[in-house]
């Protein structure tokens, strides 16, 4: 069965605790890898997850906050160690490739494998990336410095072809791939067999949506519009809102209140301040909003 997963691997802030690593994700999209930030200890996650390195080919950065980012030089260098030849596309804003390049001239000069860096502009809602399984959107977001979100949407599945009938009508194989794709099947004497009768449709694209870091920001809400499963960072309680307000993230209820102007489905919130020892103040005030909100943890594995 095809799958598309989001595993977190990491979902405190910036400073680190014994509770909760810095942030990371990683979606898994039709046994495709797709890597959404890299804080310290994510290759670790990676081991204890048993997510194989093999299939990770692209990494997505939101911003050059380090808690973000300082990741990256061990995850690249092991990759090359795992014997690695397969290109590595980095999507960030163009101070990641700043950042990332003295260290690979540094480190990894005998890189066995090719890294691309694909620049993206955080201001800007656009595709950046897509293949076969997936379209991928930058979701301009509010924070200190130029901060992207991303918005994973599935592309539409083949419809599903229904043996028995094709059987039935004793259809040649080399006709199957256009059924699949919609086209009627026209037999040896002439009759048109409905492309309905012949197959059935596949499941509904699903979409996910990650919102990490940001303050409350209204403007996303029609780009994640009836996401399947939203991530939003809720870095603080209410009680601490004037905190959030000055350092330019949310509070769970803020999470909360646009999840439920989105009409997303599902909410899971993130990226803890190291203040809060319990997370259950921050679950309790986001469900009153958006009941069912999911606090996320690492080592966790939501179905999209």
């Amino acid at each position: 069965m095809e799958c598309f997963e989001v595993n977190i691997l990491g979902c405190g802030s910036a400073l680190p605790t014994t509770r909760h690593l810095a942030t990371s994700q990683v979606v898994n999209l039709r046994d495709k890898l797709y890597m959404i930030d890299c804080g310290e200890a994510t290759q670790v996650q990676m081991r204890r997850m048993r997510i194989k390195f093999s299939r990770l080919n692209h990494i997505f950065i939101s911003h050059m906050h380090g808690d973000h980012c300082f990741g990256l030089p061990g995850l690249i260098s092991t990759l090359g160690m795992l014997g690695r030849n397969g290109e590595l596309v980095i999507h960030g804003p163009k101070e990641t490739e700043t950042y990332l390049r003295p260290i690979l001239n540094t480190f990894c000069r005998e890189l066995p494998y090719p890294i691309r860096f694909n620049h993206i502009a955080p201001d800007q809602h656009e595709l950046i990336w897509e293949d076969r399984s997936v379209s991928v959107y930058s979701i301009p977001l509010k924070h200190r410095l130029p901060t992207s979100g991303f918005l994973f949407a599935e592309k539409a599945k083949e419809a599903h072809i229904i043996k028995e009938m094709t059987d039935f009508y004793q259809i040649p194989v080399r006709l199957l791939p256009s059924i699949k794709r919609g086209e009627d099947y026209i037999t040896p004497e002439g009759e048109r067999i409905p492309n309905g009768r012949l197959t059935r449709p596949a499941s509904t694209p699903k979409k996910y949506a990650y919102c990490s870091d940001t303050a409350y920001y209204e403007k996303i809400v029609p780009i994640i519009e009836g996401v399947d499963l939203l991530y939003h960072e809720a870095t603080f309680a209410s009680e601490d809102a004037a905190r959030a307000k000055e350092t330019f993230h949310s509070t769970a209820r803020q999470a909360a209140e646009i999840a439920r102007k989105a009409n997303v489905k599902r909410l899971v919130i993130g990226h803890y301040s190291a203040r809060y020892e319990e997370l259950h103040t921050l679950k309790k005030e986001a469900d009153e909003i958006f009941p069912g909100t999911i606090l996320a943890d690492e080592g966790m594995t939501l179905t999209v």
